[in-house]
This record gives C-alpha cells, structure tokens and sequence, in this order.
C-alpha cells in the first residue's frame, strides 16, 4: 500500500460477536490466569448467549446497527480499490454434475409431484436421503455417466486452456 491508499473500513460484525467479545473481557477480569482454548471458549459463549434475556440482546444488537450504520457510512466515503468478481469466461466448459445431481434430476419430478407444495431445498434434502438409501447397484448407472461426463469435460477444458495458450 502506498502512503496515500486509505485503509479499508473494518466490517460490521453481528451482534453475537458483540456479546463474543463483551463475554470474552468479562471472563479475562473474572479469571485472568486461566486460558481456555477457542473451542472451549465459544461452546461457554454459545451456552452463555442462549440463557441471556431479550432485553440483554437487544443491547448486542444496538450495538451491531450502530456497527453497521458506521460501516456503511465509512463504504460511502472509502476511494480505495474495490474487489471485483472475477468474471467466467463464457466460452470455458462447465464443470459436468456429479453423480447424486444426475440422480436428483431424474428424481426432482417424481419428489416434487408428490409434494407439490414443498420448496426446492426440502426437494433437494428428500433427493439425499433417498440417494443415501440407494443400493450401490442402484448408484452404477449414475456414476457412469458422471464419468463419461466427466471425461468429456476434462478433454474440453484442456482443448480450452490450449486455445487460450494460443490466444495469448
């Protein structure tokens, strides 16, 4: 960074990391000497924030607005670079499904016939739960075409990077 590049604004963050943090400076007054790694600290933390009152969160998630009007406002005056998403090209191949997608398509009517008022995640999760109860001799024809799908993919995307080599 050059001595003229601003900072980036420090992200809002939720008002469970506020309580994380207020929690974490309470046990090191309570107990300065005693260490608990991460994982023993955030399974005390989640039990901790699931006992608090409403009114006690509502004071986390004030905190947490406040948090995210001042990131907002810092965003609008911030010039620095901004990340960009990098942009598929449109030409390269596309990554072939696998084999429990081939499995779903051949089975998201049969699901959603069935249960027409279910939304596409519950379809998805019924999807998975039969594929898990499938035979692997149910499992052969998907996973071969999976396969030659998959191979057809890779001849591609070389062909593709080839293409590109050449391009430049």
């Amino acid at each position: 960074m050059g001595k003229d590049s601003k900072v980036r604004p420090k992200v809002n963050v939720s008002p469970y990391v506020h309580f994380m943090m207020d929690f974490r400076n309470q046990m090191r007054e309570q107990q300065p000497n005693i260490y608990y790694d991460f994982t023993e600290f955030s399974r005390k933390c989640s039990e901790k924030w699931k006992t608090i009152s409403k009114k006690e969160k509502k004071k986390y998630e004030a905190l947490a607005k406040r948090d995210k009007d001042r990131y907002q406002r810092e965003m609008r005056n911030y010039s620095g670079p901004r990340r960009e998403r990098r942009r598929r090209d449109a030409d390269a191949p596309r990554k072939p499904p696998s084999s429990f997608l081939l499995f779903s398509q051949d089975h998201f009517d049969e699901i959603k016939e069935q249960h027409p008022n279910w939304t596409v995640g519950q379809v998805a999760k019924a999807a998975g739960r039969m594929w898990a109860r499938c035979s692997e001799a149910d499992k052969i024809p998907y996973e071969e075409r999976a396969a030659v799908l998959r191979a057809k993919y890779l001849e591609e995307r070389e062909a593709y990077h080839q293409q590109c080599q050449r391009g430049k």
